[in-house]
C-alpha cells in the first residue's frame, strides 16, 4: 500500500506539464504514487503522460475516452488510487520541492483527517503566499469550528482541493469524491462536506504548492456556459447545509457566500457570451428566489451596499420577468 497517492487531473496544458511533471519528480518517494488524468486533451498533453508514465517513479497514467470536467477527472484518480495518505494538484500547477513529504510528516504527526496549507499565488512573475483563513496553526481542532462566522472568510471560503493533504478515512467513508460533471466551483460542495463532516483537521502553513493564474485555458478567462456550473455547486451547498442539524446556525454562511459569488460574477459580466450573459441574470434571479427568504434578507442587509443594491435588483427580477423567460 502506497504512503500517498496525488492526484493530478490534465486538460490541454502541454505548455505547463512540464513543469506539474518535474515538481513530482521533484517530489518523488519509493512509497509515492503520481495518478495522472488526462481528460481527453487534444494536445499534446497526452504524449507527455505517456512519457512520464514511463519515467517518473510511480506514475500511472489514466485517460478519459471523453472530456468530463475536473471534477470527474480527479473521481477517475481517487477510484484508482491506493495511498494511505491522498492529495491533489492540477495540471498547470507545481510543487516546491519536497513539499508532499513535509505535508505527510505533519499530518502523520498531529494524527487528523486532513491538514490544510497555505499557497503562493503566480500572475505573472508575481508570487503572493495566500494564507489558510483559519488562525491556530498546526492545532487540531473540529472542523466545524471552522465554518462560521459568516461575515468573515472562513477555511470555508478556501476551497483549494490541492491545498492540503487527507487520510484515507474520508476517502472510504466517502467524503473525498467531488460532484461528478461539475466543470467549475466543484471544490464548494466538497469543502464544505469536509468540515461538516469530518472529525479532525489542522492548518499547517507550508506554502509548497504554486498556483499559476491567468492561464488561456482556465475557466476564469472562458466566459461560455461552463462558468454558470457555480450555481449547481451552490444550490448543492445550501441543500447540504439545510439538511445539517445545526443548519439555522450555518445557512447564514452558506447563503451569504452564495450571495458574494453571485455578485462577483455579475462584476465580470462582461467577458461572457451574451448567451451565456442572460442566462447568468436568469439563473441567479433564480437562484435568489430558492434561497430561505427571511435569512437572504439577513444576509443582504448585512452586506456592503454596492452587493447589497446589486443582489436585490436582480431579486427583483424575479417578479417583473415572465416565467420561463431567460433574458
Amino acid at each position: 500500500m502506497p504512503k500517498l497517492s496525488v492526484v493530478v487531473p490534465f486538460y490541454n496544458v502541454q505548455t505547463y506539464a512540464p513543469d506539474a511533471l518535474k515538481s513530482l519528480e521533484l517530489n518523488a518517494r519509493d512509497d509515492f504514487e503520481f495518478l495522472l488524468v488526462d481528460d481527453c486533451s487534444t494536445d499534446g498533453t497526452p504524449d507527455l503522460l505517456e512519457r512520464a508514465a514511463r519515467e517518473l517513479p510511480g506514475a500511472v497514467h489514466l485517460r478519459h475516452a471523453r472530456n468530463g470536467g475536473l471534477a470527474t477527472a480527479r473521481n477517475t484518480g481517487l477510484d484508482a488510487a491506493n495511498g494511505e495518505y491522498l492529495a491533489f494538484l492540477d495540471g498547470d500547477d507545481w510543487l516546491a520541492p519536497g513539499h508532499l513529504a513535509r505535508t505527510l510528516a505533519a499530518i502523520e504527526a498531529l494524527g487528523c483527517d486532513f491538514v490544510r496549507t497555505d499557497h503562493v499565488k503566480c500572475t505573472g512573475r508575481s508570487r503572493t503566499v495566500q494564507r489558510v483563513p483559519y488562525g491556530p496553526q498546526s492545532v487540531v481542532a473540529d472542523p466545524r469550528t471552522a465554518i462560521l462566522p459568516a461575515d468573515r472568510a472562513t477555511s470555508v471560503d478556501y476551497p483549494y482541493a490541492w491545498a492540503g493533504m487527507y487520510h484515507r478515512r474520508l476517502l472510504d467513508r466517502g467524503l473525498l469524491h467531488f460532484t461528478d460533471g461539475l466543470r467549475t466551483a466543484e471544490d464548494r460542495p466538497w469543502i464544505w462536506r469536509l468540515h461538516r463532516e469530518a472529525a479532525s483537521f489542522a492548518a499547517i502553513g507550508m506554502p509548497g504548492t504554486f498556483y499559476r493564474r491567468g492561464v488561456a485555458t482556465s475557466l476564469t478567462h472562458i466566459g461560455d456556459e461552463r462558468r454558470l456550473d457555480f450555481i449547481r455547486a451552490f444550490d448543492q451547498v445550501l441543500s447540504d447545509t439545510a439538511s445539517d442539524t445545526e443548519s439555522a446556525l450555518l445557512l447564514p454562511k452558506a447563503v451569504r457566500t452564495y450571495c458574494a459569488i453571485i455578485a462577483h460574477h455579475f462584476g465580470s459580466i462582461e467577458r461572457f457570451e451574451p448567451d451565456v450573459a442572460r442566462k447568468l441574470r436568469a439563473m441567479s434571479t433564480a437562484a435568489l428566489g430558492r434561497m430561505p427568504q427571511d435569512v437572504l434578507d439577513r444576509v443582504l442587509d448585512s452586506m456592503d451596499a454596492e452587493r447589497s443594491t446589486l443582489l436585490r435588483r436582480v431579486r427583483g427580477r424575479r417578479r417583473t420577468t415572465a416565467p420561463g423567460a431567460n433574458c
